[in-house]
């Protein structure tokens, strides 16, 4: 098991561990995350339709128990996490680890010692893959760098170790 730390001119030094983020609801589906249209997060609308199919199914199927409605999903959503290759944004992490005002740039550098810089506001814009059809990258991990708009998916940037703002 391997941790990424974030480190460097930073307000807080903090430690990712990827075998973690498949449990975590904003990883990503790289199979499909390319290639599906990009919706603006409407939260109040994304409310309203859910509130809506709701009091619907319950006037025409009667009330359900959040269990009932749920045993379907998670048997569906444990099949996708075993054959799934997903990855997650960096934004979150690398915003929480608030950048000192004089930092211009972040450097992922890999296991063979190579460092991948970048501007920080195009950091915000990469992902992490963490696995490949339902397993962990294992060795050629823990994380692999994938640019926004995933033209390197192919060959992205392998074992990443560390990030730090420079």
């Amino acid at each position: 098991m391997l941790i990424i730390p974030i480190q460097g001119k930073c307000k807080y030094r903090i430690s990712l561990d990827p075998t973690t983020w498949i449990f975590d609801d904003r990883k990503l589906d790289l199979n499909t995350y390319f290639t599906e249209e990009k919706v603006a997060d409407d939260q109040m609308s994304d409310y309203i339709k859910s509130t809506s199919k709701h009091w619907s199914r319950e006037l025409m199927e009667g009330a359900k128990t959040q269990e009932e409605l749920e045993k379907p999903a998670k048997k569906f959503k444990k099949q996708e996490l075993l054959t799934g290759t997903f990855g997650i944004a960096l934004e979150p992490f690398l915003k929480n680890a608030e950048a000192d005002e004089d930092a211009e740039a972040v450097v992922f550098t890999d296991k063979d010692g190579s460092e991948h810089r970048f501007p920080i506001h195009e950091a915000y814009g990469l992902l992490f893959q963490f696995s490949r059809d339902g397993k962990p990258l294992g060795e050629e991990g823990p994380a692999f760098l994938i640019l926004p708009d995933g033209s390197n998916m192919d060959s992205p940037i392998r074992g990443i170790r560390s990030i730090t703002f420079v």
